[in-house]
This record gives structure tokens, C-alpha cells and sequence, in this order.
């Protein structure tokens, strides 16, 4: 008896577990067949013009479900700080933002690390208000780290850096994409 219950609970994890890490809409393939197609399709969800809704369940589609988007800065004293989110935080607490005011970040280059499964890219960005615009207001630096799960790419997290005069963002994080 005691097996049969030990056996039935670890099948009423499992099914939850598994339940849980499929999408709640199916991925579009062409947004998660490579790494560029994910670090394309992430840069492309959260870019359009002021009063434009943003795609956010496309957005869902390319992270796994424990993902952690993690802004980092400064204080005004010096000391470092960080923000981790999941997803869902972050749609609530910037989308209403990007939807209104405009937004357009595009990479303007990459260093990627690979083994196996595991992909580490830093992806410098930078930030206008309007496609128009001929100064970025913001530049940084996005550490993505992604997995494949044999079927498809995940974002797991998204940490970034804003640019700031005293911290410029290297020359060769700059102008290369590999």
C-alpha cells in the first residue's frame, strides 16, 4: 500500500511537471529553429512604435517557464543592484512602457559562446524611441543564455547592463556578430 502511494504521487508530480513546460501556445518554428532566429525574435517582440501592443504570448513562446529577466545598474551611492524577474514580472512592469512611449532595440553586436546545448552570447544593443531616431537614448549589453532541448532553442535568462559614461561598452563588443 505504501508503494502504491509513493508510486501515485510521484505520478501526480510528474504530470504536473510535464503539464508545466509545454507552451501555452505552440512556438512559431521560425522564431526558435537557431540561435538567431531566438535572439531575433526577443529584440523584435518588445520593438514597435508608440501605441503599438506588443506580441507578448509570441514573447512566452520563447522563454521556459522558470525564465529570469535580470536588470542590473547602480545606485546613486555606488553600490551595485539587480532586479530578477520572470517573465510575467516583466511584461506587468515594462510593457505598459514599451507599448507607450515606442521603443525599437536592435543589436549591434555579438560574441556567442557554444557547448553542447548551452549557448552564452553577449548581445550589445541599442535603444531608440523611433525607428527615425539618429541617437540611440540607451546602449548596453544583453547576456543571454539559451538552451536546446533537442526540438527547439529557450531563452533561460536575459541579464543586461545599461551603458553609462563611466562604464562605455567595449570597442569589440561593437560591429560583430558571430
Amino acid at each position: 500500500m505504501k508503494r502504491l502511494s509513493i508510486l501515485l504521487i510521484a505520478l501526480v508530480i510528474s504530470t504536473s511537471v510535464f503539464a508545466n513546460s509545454k507552451d501555452s501556445i505552440p512556438a512559431n518554428p521560425n522564431d526558435v529553429s537557431s540561435v538567431n532566429a531566438i535572439i531575433k525574435a526577443v529584440y523584435d517582440v518588445i520593438s514597435g512604435p508608440a501605441g503599438e501592443k506588443r506580441n507578448w504570448d509570441r514573447m512566452r513562446t520563447l522563454f521556459t517557464m522558470d525564465a529570469r529577466l535580470i536588470p542590473t545598474g547602480k545606485k546613486e551611492t555606488g553600490e551595485g543592484t539587480r532586479r530578477a524577474m520572470s517573465l510575467e514580472d516583466y511584461i506587468t512592469s515594462s510593457g505598459s512602457f514599451l507599448e507607450k512611449n515606442g521603443f525599437f532595440e536592435s543589436e549591434i553586436g555579438r560574441k556567442t559562446e557554444r557547448y553542447g546545448n548551452i549557448v552564452h552570447l553577449f548581445s550589445t544593443y541599442e535603444s531608440k524611441k523611433t525607428l527615425q531616431d539618429e541617437k540611440p537614448f540607451m546602449r548596453g549589453i544583453n547576456s543571454f543564455q539559451l538552451w536546446n532541448d533537442g526540438k527547439r532553442w529557450w531563452v533561460i535568462t536575459i541579464l543586461w547592463e545599461g551603458e553609462t559614461k563611466d562604464n562605455p561598452i567595449p570597442e569589440q563588443y561593437i560591429g560583430t556578430i558571430n
